[in-house]
């Protein structure tokens, strides 16, 4: 059986330059709660196409965590 790992990451509208402390805080919780489904959803066969995908949806989530943590520490200093 095929996953799918279609969940949306972020409204492809987002600007995270425009977006204030509190709207990139819950972005980040919500980019946090999509990794956890996805960490759940992980595939059993790492030699499979759906853990290749897995792969690159965690790993596009996890640089988006970066960059909204990353805009955080900006509006900080």
């Amino acid at each position: 059986m095929a996953h799918s790992f279609d969940f949306p990451i972020f409204p492809q509208e987002a600007d995270l330059d425009t977006m204030d402390k509190a709207h990139l805080q819950e972005s980040l919780e919500a980019v946090r709660a999509q990794i956890c489904q996805l960490d759940e959803a992980e595939p059993e066969d790492m030699a499979s196409e759906a853990y290749e995908d897995w792969g690159d949806r965690h790993e596009e989530l996890e640089d988006l965590l970066d960059e909204i943590t990353e805009r955080l520490e900006e509006l900080k200093e």
